[in-house]
């Protein structure tokens, strides 16, 4: 029986890595680590909450005591770690958070790893998730790859590049087993409407201003999460060690284009006349070191380990709409209370 623990398991990429796991292996025993922040939710995982094979455990990656207990403890085979403060906004209003939980949240992660494991590596992987935002910018053509050189602009990047390069510093002083993936802006269920998607949805049902930061001409690379929790699963069991794979949804959109799409698909679900969403789109002050385009060549893990996306985005965008509008319940929870009063100071419309 393999042990794996999945750190940020309650959080969006998580919830869909965790239910992956505990669904595809049975024969594993998956412990899920989450300090339940405001993005952090396990009404997430109700449906596999009670697997035999699956725990969860409320803990904060930058407690060291209590991350050396826990791997003393349960003696994992595995890490996959995807515990981070992931929102660029939040991040140049708070940086310092995000030093903490996605640096030495990082680092305490890969000693306590080290320590349990004592050289005896056979069988045992660092997973980190990662993001493409570390490689920067780019201009109009282009994709970044796994040779890209880093050059982050935001704290929230700049954390992760640092993240990321103590991971390698684990493998190449202390010979630690690690992988690294470096994913594209990812979409689907359960994502925290903070993040544009289901910011946009929730503010269509709800009919309230669609903000776009700019003249809307960002370019993001867009992965369906599912898709996403796949391409995890095989680097975690058959990526070679000290490698990083790129994983993208060979997906570009303006961030204009998309959100007339998003108007015209739920103008259809909601019965509305044609362009009766696209009417709430607001303009609003551009954010500081906002990179014009990210866009990902994911040619390495399609030939290496046969990955590529299952939907295209239009069809991804649909199932997405379709779980939002089938679960407001859910939604109206997560939107209330504080994240409402930042929502709302953040982008003005109060």
């Amino acid at each position: 029986m393999k042990k794996i623990i999945i750190t940020g398991g309650a959080g969006f990429i998580g919830s869909h890595v965790v239910r992956r796991f505990v669904n595809q292996y049975p024969e594993y025993k998956i412990l899920n680590l989450d300090s339940l922040t405001y993005a952090g939710n396990l009404e997430n995982l109700k449906d596999i909450e009670n697997k035999p094979n699956y725990q969860f455990l409320k803990a904060d990656i930058t407690n060291e005591e209590q991350i050396k207990e826990i791997f003393s403890e349960f003696q994992p085979d595995g890490v996959i770690h995807l515990a981070a403060e992931s929102h660029v906004d939040r991040s140049i209003t708070t940086p310092l958070e995000f030093v903490k939980s996605n640096v030495i949240g990082t680092v305490i992660l890969l000693d306590a790893a080290k320590k349990v494991w004592n050289n005896n590596y056979e069988g045992k992987r660092f997973h980190h998730v990662s993001t493409d935002e570390v490689y920067g910018a780019l201009g109009e053509t282009g994709f970044f790859t796994e040779e890209t050189k880093y050059n982050p602009h935001s704290p929230y990047s700049a954390s992760k590049a640092s993240s990321d390069h103590f991971v390698r510093a684990y493998t190449d002083t202390y010979n630690l087993p690690v992988v690294i993936t470096n994913c594209s802006n990812n979409y689907g269920p359960n994502h925290f409407p903070e993040k544009f998607i289901p910011l946009l949805i929730h503010n269509i049902i709800n009919n309230n201003p669609l903000p776009i930061y700019g003249d809307g001409n960002y370019t993001r690379d867009w992965l369906y999460v599912i898709d996403h929790a796949v391409a995890i699963d095989l680097v975690f069991h058959k990526g070679k060690n000290k490698e990083n794979y790129n994983i993208g949804g060979f997906n570009e959109w303006k961030n204009i284009d998309l959100v007339h799409l998003l108007c015209k698909l739920m103008d259809k679900k909601l019965g509305r006349k044609e362009g009766e969403s696209a009417k709430l789109i607001t303009f609003v002050k551009d954010r500081p070191g906002h990179d014009l385009r990210y866009a990902i060549d994911a040619t390495k893990i399609n030939k290496e380990l046969g990955w590529k996306p299952s939907v295209n985005f239009e069809e991804g965008l649909t199932k997405t709409i379709d779980w939002y509008m089938n679960n407001k319940d859910w939604l109206n929870h997560v939107t209330s209370g504080s994240y409402r009063k930042y929502y709302d100071e953040q982008y003005d419309l109060t």
